[in-house]
This record gives structure tokens, sequence and C-alpha cells, in this order.
């Protein structure tokens, strides 16, 4: 009797060894800032939607697609680097008008919460513009992960949600003669993000 249960602690041991033990961990990847891209969209003048991007994104994520508490997200914006295809009005996105870069040159996210929602996910977290933080869902798409040709593994995120700027203390605005303002209060973020995994 003895002999039979050394030999089946031997058995189990061995099975336990032979298994993988990375198969559920979470994977680590790093914010590929070349191929990603950071919009927004705000209203102007009440008529037309005036689009900008800003042009450096940086950042991390832990993703376990089986096990979402394990994740989280880390991001930073570099607002120097807004481009609205107009100079002029790109110096005065900059100035203590709106984002006050000089004293306020980045922006933020720190995730604290992953959900599933539908066939995508809602990423909760706290965003960080113009030194004043609020939490922030975004409906978020993934791609399924690929080999790229020099055999790094990749992911896609596409993510989206509307804020609004005066939560955040950019509260400058002009009237209208016509009636109605310069610029709306709510602005439209669109997030694509690619990621490489670690």
């Amino acid at each position: 009797m003895t002999r039979s249960f050394v030999l089946a602690a031997l058995a189990f041991a061995t099975a336990l060894a032979a298994a993988p033990r990375d198969a559920a961990a979470p994977a680590t990847y790093t914010i590929d800032g070349t191929h990603s891209s950071v919009e927004f969209s705000v209203r102007h003048m009440m008529v037309s939607n005036v689009k900008g991007s800003f042009q450096k994104v940086t950042g991390s994520a832990v993703y376990d697609a089986n096990n979402l508490a394990a994740s989280k997200l880390e991001a930073t914006i570099d607002v120097n680097t807004i481009n609205t295809n107009e100079p002029k009005r790109d110096a005065h996105l900059k100035s203590p008008d709106f984002f006050d870069t000089a004293k306020y040159p980045s922006m933020t996210f720190q995730s604290t919460r992953f959900v599933k929602s539908g066939d995508g996910l809602k990423v909760t977290g706290n965003l960080t513009i113009h030194g004043v933080t609020k939490p922030v869902t975004f409906t978020v798409e993934t791609t399924p992960e690929v080999k790229d040709a020099y055999g790094k593994l990749r992911l896609g995120a596409s993510a989206t949600t509307t804020i609004n700027r005066k939560d955040f203390g950019l509260t400058w605005n002009k009237m209208l003669e016509a009636g109605g303002v310069a610029v709306s209060d709510e602005v439209k973020l669109a997030l694509d993000i690619a990621f490489v995994k670690n």
C-alpha cells in the first residue's frame, strides 16, 4: 500500500512538472507609438466638427482575457504634440486658455477595471488632463494576437469615449453674435492602439 501511494505521488508530481505553467499567465505589452493614434473631435462654431490628434503616446498593458481582474493599462500622451492642421489654433490650444502645456505637458490614463461587454470590453480608469483627474470609461474592441514579420506578437485595441472638457478645467469659450458658443463642451476621443508583447 505504501509503495502504491509513493508511485501515485510521483506520477502526480511528474504531471505537474510537465504541465505548462504560463498558459494562463497575464501577458505584458508595450504601446507601439509609431502605429498608434489618439484623436479627438469637438464641435466648432455650432456648425462643424474640428478633429485633431496627439502625435505621441507611450505606455504599457497587462492583459488576461480569461481573468480581466488581472488586466491593467497605463498610457501617457504628450500634449505638446497636438495637431489640428492649423498652427495658430494648435498654439492657442497649448496656451493657458486651454491645455497650458508649459505647466501640464502630459495627460495620463490609469485603468482601474476591465469588464466584458458584448464582444468587447469596458475599461474604466482615471484620466488626468490639465492637472485634473476624473473617472472615465472607454468602450474597447480588441483584435486577435498576430505575429509580425519580425516574429513579434502584436495586439490591437480601438477605444472610444466622450468627455466634458469643463470637467477638466478647460473652460475657455467665446459667445457668438448669432447665439451659441465657439467651442462645444463635449469632446469625443478615439484611440487606436497597437501593442507589442514583451
